[in-house]
């Protein structure tokens, strides 16, 4: 029998975040399709009534507004008669530019939908799953979130934060039944490049460019993010999906899964390569992009 036998008896169900596009999107899409009664969660209205119109039972949750995420939880509750067998969180955004631009308000709503909001979703459900002795937990993360890079640093720490909550999480369900996994990708193809520029738009902006000291840096980032070059390693949202699917149905889940070339090149070059060097190679990386 292959490693991903399923563990559950159908109906399995599961809780996902952030399905209105990309990573999400289609997660939801071939989920479903696998016989799991998924719960299709998105932060704008609009994307809600979408994810209906396409057949899933969608509520909304942003992880920026806790009355969302706990109405999100009751409701799926109610729906399953107080049992959930997975959740899948997914949906974080980036502020691009260099770490003294970055306002801290904007700092601050950052951590909230990509941290802060993961850790009050995840804590409402780990008492769910510990009553069952099963349960899978898993977390989008990114390879920004063991590596470092120039003008990504909000979104970097925020990554960091979730892969030692992850870790920390892991060691603490240890025998409950409960198994934590982190899915670390690469660039996929979605619309995040896209988000980015409009939340450096709205946080930093014309008059913290024109100020900035990185400002012909930002300008020439900014031309190569709207020409969305798809790049030589970038691979569509299926390529996370392949491995949440390993994560939910298999015995054995593993700890952490690799999403794309560089994400595993870099997993080497971390362990192998002292911090100066390291640092050198990746802010080359970083210079090559502008």
């Amino acid at each position: 029998m292959s490693d991903d036998r399923l563990m559950f008896n159908p109906p399995r169900t599961v809780l996902m975040t952030g399905c209105s596009t990309g990573i999400g999107a289609e997660a939801a899409r071939l989920m479903r399709g696998r016989n799991w009664t998924v719960f299709a969660t998105a932060r704008n209205p609009g994307d809600v009534i979408r994810l209906r119109q396409a057949g899933f039972d969608s509520v909304r949750l942003d992880y920026e507004d806790p009355a969302t995420i706990a109405a999100a939880v009751d409701y799926v509750l109610d729906q399953t008669g107080g049992k959930l067998d997975a959740l899948f969180n997914n949906g974080a955004y980036a502020i691009p530019g260099a770490l003294e631009d970055i306002p801290v308000d904007g700092m601050r709503a950052l951590f909230e939908a990509n941290f802060i909001g993961w850790h009050d979703l995840t804590q409402r459900i780990v008492p769910i799953m510990r009553s069952q002795n099963s349960g899978r937990i898993v977390q989008c993360s990114s390879v920004l979130g063991f590596v470092a890079m120039k003008y990504r640093g909000a979104y970097t720490a925020s990554k960091f934060a979730l892969e030692a909550y992850s870790d920390t999480l892991r060691q603490e369900l240890r025998g409950s039944g409960v198994t934590v996994s982190v899915i670390q990708p690469g660039p996929i193809g979605t619309n995040f490049t896209q988000n980015a520029l409009e939340n450096f738009d709205r946080w930093i902006g014309k008059e913290g460019l024109e100020a900035s000291i990185h400002r012909m840096t930002y300008e020439k980032r900014r031309v190569r993010m709207e020409s969305g070059e798809p790049g030589p390693f970038k691979l569509p949202p299926e390529a996370v999906v392949k491995r949440l699917i390993h994560a939910l149905e298999a015995k054995r889940p593993k700890a952490r899964y690799y999403v794309t070339v560089p994400t595993s090149l870099l997993a080497v070059l971390k362990r192998i390569l002292p911090t100066f060097l390291l640092d050198r190679f990746l802010i080359k990386a970083a210079d090559a992009e502008e």
